[in-house]
This record gives C-alpha cells, sequence and structure tokens, in this order.
C-alpha cells in the first residue's frame, strides 16, 4: 500500500490558470487528512479523504469565508512519489490538479545517517 504521508508541491489549474500549493498529508491507513496552503487568496485549507489502493479522492474546506468544497479524484504514481487527476465545485467548476512528493532526497539523506548512528552504536 502505497503511504502519501509528507509534505507534497502541486499545482491546480483553473481555467489554464495555475495556482501552485504545498500539502501536508497523514494517511493512517485508508484514510488522508492534512491541510493545504494556496499560493492565491485563498488561503490554507483543510484536507480529508481515502486513499485506497493507487486512487485518492479528498475534499478541501477553506478556513477563510464560506466558500465551497473542493472535491479532488486522482491516481498516484507506481512510486507513490506523483499524483494527478481532477477537481471540481458542485458542477460549475473544474479543473486538473498534480503534485509531487517535496524533499525526497532530504528524507533519504536522513534515513540513510540514522541507520549508520544505528548500526555504529551496535
Amino acid at each position: 500500500m502505497i503511504d502519501v504521508s509528507g509534505a507534497w508541491l502541486g499545482t491546480y489549474w483553473q481555467e489554464s490558470l495555475p495556482t501552485r500549493f504545498e500539502a501536508t498529508l497523514v494517511q493512517g491507513k485508508n484514510t488522508l487528512s492534512g491541510s493545504i496552503l494556496d499560493d492565491g487568496y485563498l488561503g490554507e485549507a483543510q484536507v480529508s479523504g481515502e486513499v485506497i489502493g493507487r486512487t485518492i479522492r479528498f475534499s478541501k474546506r477553506y478556513l477563510t469565508g464560506s466558500h465551497p468544497v473542493i472535491r479532488y479524484s486522482g491516481t498516484l504514481s507506481e512510486d507513490g512519489n506523483f499524483m494527478q487527476g481532477t477537481w471540481s465545485v458542485d458542477r460549475s467548476f473544474f479543473g486538473t490538479w498534480e503534485a509531487h512528493r517535496n524533499n525526497d532526497e532530504l528524507m533519504a539523506d536522513l534515513r540513510n545517517r540514522l541507520a549508520q548512528k544505528i548500526s555504529l552504536a551496535k
């Protein structure tokens, strides 16, 4: 099972205009939660959803104002480091999105250093 927990950088498109976002996701079994910070005026949102196999679905609710819920659905890459799909608000607004893991090389380096410290301590 792919675990999407961690930091992600992404982009969603509305009417051909891109908006960048940063996401912090936490996955427990198939349940997904977290937060997204858009690089736009709407700001931070809470995320809740699910991951089943390579399929991801979640709802995004902005913390400010009374904005409608945005529904995302997509597919994860086989290695779990990339996801893409579509988003929609009711049937009025929709577009595509994609995201990739952030700091993969830093996390791999940290794991290697911790493994080395553990083996030296034995």
